[in-house]
């Protein structure tokens, strides 16, 4: 097992946390959002990766092989739907956002009340 795809798991995330940090735009943010959001597809995929393994389809593989776990990689898609959703939502609150407001910086809008 290598430690490669961790710490490729820990620069995606520390780079979108930075980001989410130090914007000043709605959309970078989200952007940021969503690259912080990546680094779990890649944690998922690096626990759940076998090397030599196959596809866990039972009929066509002799019974001695080794198979990957489906539940890691049905967790990932989830994630990428989820993630997707979640960002195609942010994106609509933050067009809704500039329509009322006229700027995409969430420091210069006025304060919410309500």
């Amino acid at each position: 097992m290598s430690v490669f795809p961790y710490l490729i798991v820990i620069e995606l995330l520390l780079v979108g946390l930075y980001g989410i940090a130090t914007s000043r735009n709605t959309i970078h943010l989200v952007s940021c959002l969503f690259v912080a959001q990546s680094s779990t597809y890649l944690l998922l995929l690096s626990i759940g990766y076998l090397q030599g393994g196959t596809a866990p389809i039972t009929d066509e593989i002799p019974g001695h092989a080794r198979m990957v776990d489906p539940v890691v990689q049905a967790l990932t898609l989830t994630d990428i739907v989820v993630g997707a959703a979640v960002s195609a939502l942010l994106l609509a609150f933050a067009l809704q956002r500039h329509k009322l407001t006229g700027t995409l910086d969430p420091r210069k809008e006025p304060p919410q009340r309500g």
